[in-house]
């Protein structure tokens, strides 16, 4: 159920964005977009042809959680694995046109840089095709990325760990940035199979897919969902989770046992690529600034019904979303 945010206390949270310093950690890749049109059947196999029109590249992964930060006024330092490659180059690039440091990113010598080229015809995904190393790092490569992690944090106030599971956040990377915290609010995206490793941290956001894999039990209907929340929660004793459930909105379940369920706001959704990006980015910033869990899920969940209206991994800025929960 959602309630009108006060129009003081939004602007008062807001208002505070600007210039946060914030750490995002994980998988950073690059996102490649091929736009076009399918007019014909290739006579070689019952495969559309695509006539390509335009080409785009954006910031993907931990690299769009950067993005959806600095959007949002942040100062982002992002920690993460490139290929010495084309591709790492372009990740760079990108960074530094937004204004986010990629100094303590890693070039790794073998390692790829992780691109997903997205195939888009007449506004319908046609293809992706994935070009990743997504074995663990290995231990030379991941000393070295604990290192520009340590390096970072005496720059920051919150840290966001972007989990894609292509091999860049292993179980060391993951004790470590818990235990080195201190104090520092640690917000993940997860995935399944480290879930038991987030212990500590502030917040997670998983999908209901993601959540009832973790809890043991799909999530079918408000019961099985009450259910895997709070099966979650004690699973991370002292961590808030924010279950992502599309076009459902959002539930919080906090650490104290309290839960709040916020509808979605999208007037219309046109990709989900990356929502889950600006959710975490959007979340961590607002509490950060001094929102409550409720308050920051609230913005999350105007953000994320924003992005969702775009093509591809999009990010929102402040006067948007300022609009958008004011219902301009």
């Amino acid at each position: 159920m959602n309630e009108p945010f006060p129009p003081e206390r939004l602007d008062e949270i807001l208002g505070r964005f600007h210039g946060r310093p914030f750490l995002v950690v994980g998988d950073v890749m690059l996102d490649r977009y091929v736009y076009g049109e399918v007019e014909r059947i290739s006579p070689e196999a019952p495969v559309p042809v695509v006539q390509v029109r335009e080409e785009e590249e954006r910031l993907g992964g931990a690299a769009n959680v950067a993005n959806n930060l600095a959007a949002l006024g942040a100062e982002v330092v992002v920690c993460g694995v490139i290929g010495d490659d084309p591709d790492g180059e372009s990740v760079i690039a990108g960074l530094g046109s937004r204004g986010i440091d990629s100094d303590f990113l890693l070039r790794h010598p073998t390692r790829p840089t992780t691109r997903k080229i997205r195939i888009i015809a007449h506004q319908q995904q046609v293809v992706r095709i994935d070009h990743e190393e997504d074995s663990p790092l290995d231990g030379k490569a991941e000393e070295a990325l604990l290192r520009s992690i340590r390096q970072a944090f005496s720059r920051v106030e919150g840290v966001v760990l972007s989990d894609y599971g292509k091999g860049v956040v292993t179980e060391r990377i993951i004790r470590s940035l818990v235990e080195d915290a201190k104090g520092v609010p640690v917000f993940v995206d997860p995935k399944v199979r480290h879930f038991s490793l987030y212990r500590g941290v502030t917040l997670v956001t998983p999908n209901a897919a993601e959540a009832g894999h973790a809890a043991g039990e799909k999530i079918v209907d408000e019961a099985s969902l009450l259910r895997v929340g709070r099966r979650l929660v004690e699973t991370l004793p002292g961590t808030a989770v924010l279950l992502t459930r599309g076009a459902q909105g959002m539930s919080l379940f906090e650490a104290d046992g309290s839960v709040s369920h916020i509808g979605t706001t999208a007037r219309r959704v046109f990709d989900v690529t990356g929502a889950g990006d600006t959710v975490i980015s959007t979340f961590a910033l607002a509490c950060s600034a001094g929102a409550t869990h409720r308050e920051a899920a609230v913005l999350a969940n105007g953000a994320a019904g924003i992005v969702v209206g775009e093509a591809g991994a999009a990010t929102v800025g402040v006067d948007a979303l300022r609009r958008s929960l004011r219902g301009v």
